[in-house]
């Protein structure tokens, strides 16, 4: 149901339409009805990304490839980082993020950079915006086929019991990036600066999970300040992050060295074992990805809702 207010009586006034109710179950069926559109969409980025390529597709696994031996090579032999096969802690980590930071980069101007179609063919806008977070899980999908190449290289084994906290950590990253990608290709459409606003804040949220970093480096600043421990605590993305490099890597402490001098931390005057990861069971990653993941479809459906109120007028902005 919508309201358009009449041009003919005010000469030039600019047509504003408005939506006056939102169906957000009509609009997840258009969604679901239109998966062969989004389907189609996402071969297309990834055909026009590798067009006139002559290694195409190819270049997906060599680019994390290349990645993961530079990050081997700088921290062992020049940085000599105390963490154990740190390249792959940091890969571990860097596969929720990639996805997370691929979406939202593409999907936040991805309205503006269709306006054609936008303002010409009637079919769901969100799947523009969905369409970019399917490209980025292809090249997750590209980079996980490398890192499980590496951890049998380097004789790295997983830890098979928290596949599937892994796996609940994917579709808690997907949710998210979702709900985040469709909120903002339709802000951007009335305020572009959101556009590079989102690049800006991407390069600072790369810090806030536990990525480039050991959690042994945050235990005494959690210990001394609980304020801090609710507020770190309450990123998704450091559950998302931190979910991978258990699975994944599962280094929690170093079996050589477990007192780092200048590293571990010092709790009431004791030294204490450097943590590379935290030193939970998995009962915490579960309560912590299941808030995480509750928190994800509020935002969805909140978003779908803003979407569809304000999608009336993208013709218009645009």
């Amino acid at each position: 149901m919508t309201t358009m207010i009449p041009t003919r009586d005010r000469g030039d006034l600019p047509q504003r339409v408005v939506s006056a109710k939102v169906s957000l179950r009509h609009r997840i069926a258009d969604i679901w009805g239109s998966r062969e559109l989004l389907g189609f969409l996402v071969r297309k980025e990834l055909k026009v990304r590798y067009k006139n390529s002559v290694l195409g597709f190819l270049w997906s696994f060599l680019n994390p490839a290349l990645i993961l031996i530079i990050y081997y090579v700088v921290f062992k032999y020049f940085l000599h980082n105390a963490t154990p096969d740190f390249a792959l802690f940091l890969f571990a980590g860097l596969l929720p993020w990639n996805l997370f930071n691929n979406s939202l980069l593409t999907s936040s101007g991805v309205l503006v950079a269709h306006a054609g179609i936008v303002k010409k063919v009637a079919f769901p806008r969100e799947i523009l915006a969905l369409a970019q977070v399917g490209t980025a899980m292809c090249y997750f999908f590209f980079q996980t086929c490398i890192l499980v190449i590496f951890l049998a290289g380097f004789q790295v084994v997983p830890v098979f019991r928290y596949v599937p906290l892994l796996l609940f950590a994917f579709v808690c990253d997907v949710i998210l990036s979702a709900a985040l990608a469709i909120f903002l290709s339709a802000v951007n459409v009335y305020l572009r600066d959101v556009q590079h606003l989102v690049e800006v804040l991407l390069v600072a949220l790369f810090f806030s999970p536990p990525t480039v970093y050991a959690f042994a480096n945050l235990t005494k600043i959690m210990h001394d300040h609980v304020w801090f421990k609710w507020v770190y605590e309450s990123n998704p993305l450091m559950w998302i992050v931190v979910s991978f490099q258990r699975c994944l890597y599962g280094n929690v402490v170093p079996p050589a060295g477990k007192l780092i001098k200048n590293l571990s931390p010092v709790v009431n005057g004791h030294l204490q074992p450097y943590q590379v990861l935290p030193t939970w069971g998995a009962v915490p990653y579960w309560v912590g990805l299941g808030g995480v993941f509750v928190g994800s479809i509020v935002l969805l459906l909140l978003a779908m809702l803003i979407f569809g109120r304000v999608e009336g007028n993208f013709a218009e902005e645009l």
